[in-house]
């Protein structure tokens, strides 16, 4: 007869790992107590869809329906993005990148995109830099609106849900006509951007800016005055700026506690100094708060994309060192997948140093002087930072993100402790993590 003791102390994989099922946290949560005469229940919550974003673990401990104490276990995923990129060249590496936070790819791109043309000593060109802006800012309404739907749905609200996915169509819409792809870009290069706006792009956005204010008027017809929707988000989740900034907290989080900061406002970059938009805040630091927020964060957005798209110029789209532009300056066949036919004449029959110069940038790309550098930028979800390290070589040495949704998930704890286990759900969904960019 067995005991409790010698019962599958561990459990051997297929894959020939073993796992130890009388050990780890859950040592450190019931070390020195005794679970049955102190009351204490703990549960996992997840990870699970939709209410744990997928691969997000919670740890509770419950007195009752009460959270006493929350932790948080990551790592599910586990993508190995910036590992990847030491194997890519710079180039390269926005590919990976890009799939870090799926949800805002175009701000990996950008981030990184800074740090390397840091570390090069050049700037895009004044085009390439307003449309990484614009494209910026409609990938910010594309995540919050998913934010809006994900969060609604976790809460039972399925009319938002549905409002919110509609609206993010457009937004996709928007970022493959100009990029050819509705998610994991790979627009943003070193040096400028893969290429120009399409055609027409002018009736594009201004359809798009029509949907967009129609929608936001939809979601304060929807829920703002909407009583379950005040009632599970009011007074829930409550954080103040004391505690956002002693965990490290930024975006709309610190922003909805009261502090109005905000990269393009207090360390601009790509020209966002010269736009006339306002940085969002309210005082009351709970759930409630951050849907206000990011409702107006979207309102801005829509302002900035008006003023980019006045400003619009003729222009290069990639810096002019030919070194640096493959493969922006190639030309597409009519498959739209290609060379064209003209591209591969030129470098094949009239010109030997133009065949050179694209083999080895195919093969090798080119090389980045020594040393490091950090790059932000304001995402939907805070401050996103790439450290970035170069040898000088045509491969990144490290690339390391400063991911918010990492960062803002220590706050979990003092969103959730003192409220009941469904506050829970609302103060996770007000966070808007993206597991893709903490694992990554």
């Amino acid at each position: 007869m067995s005991t409790t003791d010698d019962y599958a102390p561990s459990r051997a994989t297929t894959e020939g790992r073993v796992y130890n099922l009388t050990g780890g946290d859950w040592d450190q949560v019931f070390g020195g107590t005794d679970p049955i005469a102190d009351e204490k229940l703990v549960i996992n919550m997840g990870p699970q869809h939709p209410s744990t974003h997928g691969v997000l673990r919670l740890v509770l401990e419950l007195e009752g329906e009460t959270v006493t104490d929350a932790r948080v276990v990551v790592g599910y995923l586990h993508t190995g993005i910036e590992k990847n990129t030491e194997y890519r060249t710079w180039t390269q590496g926005v590919t990976f990148l890009t799939r870090a936070d799926y949800l805002s790819p175009i701000f990996n791109e950008t981030a990184y995109c800074l740090g390397v043309e840091r570390l090069l000593g050049i700037e895009a060109p004044a085009r390439a830099q307003l449309i990484r802006v614009l494209m910026m800012e409609v990938n910010r309404l594309s995540s919050h609106w998913v934010w809006l739907a994900t969060g609604g749905m976790e809460l039972g609200a399925l009319t938002a849900m549905t409002n919110g996915f509609r609206a993010r169509e457009r937004c996709l819409d928007v970022l493959e006509a100009v990029t050819g792809l509705r998610m994991n870009h790979a627009f943003v290069r070193p040096g400028g951007v893969a290429q120009d706006l399409p055609e027409g792009y002018e009736e594009i956005f201004a359809q798009f800016l029509k949907e967009q204010r129609e929608e936001l008027v939809g979601v304060d017809r929807l829920l703002r005055g909407q009583p379950i929707w005040i009632n599970r988000l009011k007074d829930v989740g409550w954080i103040g700026v004391e505690g956002c900034i002693a965990l490290g907290i930024t975006g709309p989080l610190l922003r909805a506690a009261g502090l109005p900061w905000d990269m393009r406002k207090t360390e601009p970059y790509l020209g966002y100094e010269t736009f006339d938009f306002e940085v969002p805040t309210d005082d009351r630091g709970d759930c409630w708060s951050r849907f206000v927020v990011r409702v107006a964060e979207m309102h801005e957005s829509i302002k900035i994309i008006e003023q980019v798209l006045a400003r619009l110029e003729p222009g290069e789209t990639m810096h002019d060192d030919p070194k640096i532009a493959w493969p922006a300056k190639l030309s597409l066949g009519p498959d739209g997948m290609g060379n064209s036919l003209e591209h591969v004449q030129k470098i094949m029959n009239t010109s030997m140093e133009s065949l050179i110069h694209h083999f080895k940038l195919v093969t090798e790309g080119f090389r980045v002087p020594a040393g490091q550098v950090y790059s932000k930028v304001e995402s939907p979800r805070g401050e996103l930072g790439a450290h970035i390290v170069s040898d000088g070589g045509t491969r990144p040495y490290r690339v390391h993100f400063r991911e918010p949704s990492f960062i803002n998930l220590q706050a979990v704890a003092a969103l959730s402790i003192g409220g009941q286990v469904a506050d829970v759900i609302a103060a996770v969904a007000s966070i808007d993590p993206v597991m893709g960019g903490c694992d990554r």
